[in-house]
């Protein structure tokens, strides 16, 4: 397909995302306290190259030239994060009016730019000062975190409706609890799975808090789903398949719709399962409004063994294999087997080896095709009955990628760092075409 065929309703809101350590910068600035990607970026050996947010797109004094930059594009809405440590410095206690002032007038220009805000009240960032106390495996943290969804729904929640509580708390969890390739670098797989009850926990405090201030504002959480899939029939593939699922996916959905872990994970855990208390599983369970589903990529295995490299498959810079059909066949079995609320596509993307060619542009074509593709199977999935409402790509701009620091381009906008020069690259002007062509269907 085109961009000229790719056709969807004209309310679709089509946008972009971003999360506040990527790329704000300015960690310390104006009474911003630290985080613990602050303190986990400053510890040497963590981070490729020994790259840092600290300055990262500076997007902390640059906002308004880059709300000027979506507005370019056509953009719909703007899925960004806030900083927890920027507006409550301690997590708690003191209010950062400062911090608080600069969501004012990011969320002000996006209004003005008529770009709806789409705001996730944590990618990550924990405040250095709650790990001291103990960070997410302390109970505590989960009336701290509402406490703080609180506050900014009284600040913004006049003109933000949608908010989301936690960006990928498997990563949070288990990337920082677990594997220690994320702050707060920790190696330990019964507290990842009290830590992610915990998130969980939390997000239902939240919801309640959101709703209790703003009774019309619609809430939901963002879950990675990279799924586990096998193109064969035999019954040891279709039980990893599903294994995969229960200790990933569904470990985090099925509390949130159902009540309940997986009962197969749950068992197979043993002595590492969390703690949960009585009626947990019932704040958990908050209604949602949506639901947002971030997607890059899927697993094969064939034999019961993960296959990888999958024979002539593309990947990606970070060794993602390209498979567009799985997106679509996510979102069915989301919709075949959970009384799932609406959808929204909160990140897909694709990390390519960018460079300015000497005519002053970026040619992409992979990551134009990448998104073509993925596009297509997303309008497949709403011709199935699938109730997707909108496309967050990632990212608006290339960012600090985590672990692998600078090294990974995923923007649609090509960052010169040393210079903080935006460019808009060729699949980010393909992006404003279809855009364009949505609006007028």
């Amino acid at each position: 397909m085109t961009e000229n065929s790719l056709t969807f309703p004209k309310n679709f809101v089509w946008g972009a995302a971003t999360a506040a350590y990527q790329i704000e910068g300015a960690w310390n600035a104006d009474g911003k306290g630290e985080s613990i990607w602050d303190r986990f970026s400053h510890t040497p050996g963590k981070i490729q190259n020994g790259d840092s947010g600290d300055v990262a797109c500076d997007h902390y004094h640059h906002y308004a030239e880059d709300v000027a930059l979506m507005r370019q594009f056509g953009l719909k809405a703007y899925r960004f994060s806030i900083s927890w440590p920027r507006v409550l410095p301690g997590g708690r206690g003191a209010v950062n009016p400062a911090g608080l002032d600069f969501y004012d007038q990011l969320v002000d220009a996006l209004l003005a730019a008529n770009i709806e805000p789409f705001v996730t009240l944590y990618h990550w960032d924990l405040p250095q000062a709650l790990q001291d106390l103990g960070g997410w495996p302390d109970r505590d943290v989960c009336g701290y975190f509402a406490d703080y969804a609180a506050l900014m729904v009284r600040r913004l929640g006049d003109r933000v409706s949608k908010w989301m509580t936690f960006n990928e708390p498997y990563v949070s969890a288990f990337a920082g609890y677990q594997d220690g390739i994320h702050a707060p670098g920790l190696h330990d797989e019964k507290l990842a799975l009290q830590v992610a009850h915990h998130l969980l926990l939390a997000h239902g405090l939240a919801v309640q808090a959101v709703r209790a201030i703003a009774p019309q504002a619609q809430t939901g959480i963002v879950l990675d789903m990279f799924p586990t899939e096998t193109d064969t029939d035999l019954p040891e593939d279709r039980t990893k398949v599903e294994q995969a699922w229960d200790r990933g996916v569904g470990w985090f959905l099925d509390p949130l719709l159902r009540a309940a872990y997986p009962p197969g994970a749950l068992q197979a855990y043993g002595p590492n399962a969390p703690e949960v208390r009585p009626g947990d599983m019932a704040l958990i369970a908050q209604r949602l409004d949506f639901l947002g589903v971030n997607h890059y990529s899927r697993h094969l295995v064939r034999n019961g063994q993960p296959v990888k490299p999958v024979p002539g498959a593309e990947y990606t810079e970070m060794s993602w294999e390209v498979h567009p059909p799985a997106l679509r066949r996510l979102l069915l079995r989301l919709k075949r087997e959970y009384a799932i609320p609406p959808l929204y596509i909160t990140e897909n993307g694709a990390a390519f080896p960018d460079a300015i060619s000497p005519d002053g542009g970026v040619h992409d074509p992979r990551r134009v095709n990448y998104l073509r593709e993925y596009f297509t199977q997303a309008r497949l999935a709403m011709d199935d009955g699938v109730d997707l409402r909108g496309y967050f790509v990632w990212s608006l701009f290339d960012n600090f990628e985590w672990s692998n620091g600078y090294s990974k381009r995923f923007g649609l906008t090509y960052v010169d760092y040393a210079t903080q020069k935006r460019i808009v690259i060729d699949s980010g002007k393909w992006y404003a075409r279809v855009i364009t062509r949505s609006n007028v269907e």
